[in-house]
Formats: structure tokens, C-alpha cells, sequence
């Protein structure tokens, strides 16, 4: 089985063959020849995750997936959430996105936050969604060198390293798009187990 990780991100592209390599071949949007950004112009998850799905499907004809994926703080009221790669404004800048998150956590005691994945995937013309959550605390400064956007600030519930201190592996193993992908895994097992 082929499908088409509709991401322009090296990063989620990384993770995403890590994790189905054994179960289907991932394509990225440069191995079908589309070069262009994709839109997300919803304000959930599920519809901007459909969105870039829904136009890999139209325009190439594939099986592919997307995801969209907030950092949703309590005390914020699930802020940045759909905004958060564009949290500081346009163009995206982590580094200006993760201090824009401090400043607005100055002084907040309620640091409970989570990241939360949504995927949808275009399966032979049906669609289906993938959540996966990862809960956590924001700290009030960046830890780490490793992963990318708000990973250096982000301390997952029962570790003591933010993502940005964890190697790929063990970020991959626990992470909120892993978990969704993980479910996807689950999906194309059952399946291929139904399959004449």
C-alpha cells in the first residue's frame, strides 16, 4: 500500500516512516510532484486536516493523510490551538511563537497544557479521523536542542525532559502524532484483515 503524507514538514515526514514503515510505503507531496503550500483555512483541527487531505486526493488521485496539530493551554483557553503555528503572525517563526507563549504564561501558575493531533486520512475515496493527545505542563524556559516548534517548553506528564531534550526515537515512541499515527496503524491492519 502507497499513501502520500500531505506535509511539507521534513520533521512529521521523518516521524510518519517511522512509524508505518513496516505497514505502507509514505510518499511526500514532492515524490508526486506537488510543490505548493496547503491551505488551512478552518478554525478546528478536523477541518484543516481534511482540507489538505481532501486536496492531495482531488488533485493526484492517491490514498494520503494529512494531520493538524495545536498546543492547547488551560489557562489560555486552549490557546494557540489551530493558531499555533502561526501564533506570533505570518510568516511562522517557532522561535518568536514559543516566546510569545512565555510572555503570556508570565507570572500564570496553571501551566497545564496538551498537545493535540488530528489526522484524516482519504482511503479509497472514504474518510476517516485519527486523534492522538499528549498531556503536559509549559515551563517557563526552553530546554533542549532536539524536535521542533514548541517541543523545548513542553514537559510531558510523567517524564522529567521536555521533547526537546528526548531523542527522536523516544519522542517518537510517546508523542501526540504518534499516537495518532498509531491508531492509523491499527486502522490499515484491520484493514487488510478484512480484505478478500
Amino acid at each position: 500500500m502507497k499513501l502520500c503524507f500531505a506535509t511539507n514538514n521534513p520533521h512529521k515526514l521523518d516521524e510518519a516512516r517511522a512509524i508505518l514503515n513496516n505497514h505502507c510505503e509514505i510518499v511526500s507531496l514532492h515524490d508526486i510532484g506537488c510543490n505548493q503550500e496547503l491551505a488551512e483555512d478552518f478554525d478546528t483541527l478536523e477541518k484543516n486536516s481534511l482540507q489538505k487531505a481532501q486536496f492531495i486526493h482531488d488533485h493526484y488521485q492517491i490514498d494520503c493523510f494529512a494531520d493538524d496539530t495545536g498546543l492547547e493551554v488551560e489557562a489560555l483557553n486552549g490557546a494557540p490551538g489551530v493558531y499555533s503555528a502561526r501564533y506570533s503572525g505570518l510568516p511562522p517563526d517557532s522561535e518568536k511563537n514559543v516566546s510569545l507563549l512565555l510572555e503570556n504564561l508570565h507570572d500564570v501558575k496553571n501551566r497545564k497544557a496538551r498537545f493535540r493531533t488530528v489526522i484524516a486520512l482519504i482511503l479509497e475515496g472514504n474518510e476517516y479521523f485519527f486523534e492522538g493527545i499528549l498531556s503536559g505542563t509549559i515551563l517557563k524556559t526552553r530546554k533542549g536542542i532536539q524536535g521542533f516548534g514548541y517541543d523545548p517548553v513542553f514537559l510531558p506528564d510523567g517524564h522529567d525532559q521536555t521533547l526537546a531534550e528526548m531523542t527522536a526515537s523516544e519522542k517518537n515512541a510517546m508523542s501526540h502524532r504518534a499516537r495518532a499515527l498509531l491508531k492509523v496503524v491499527a486502522f490499515l491492519g484491520d484493514q487488510k484483515s478484512v480484505k478478500p
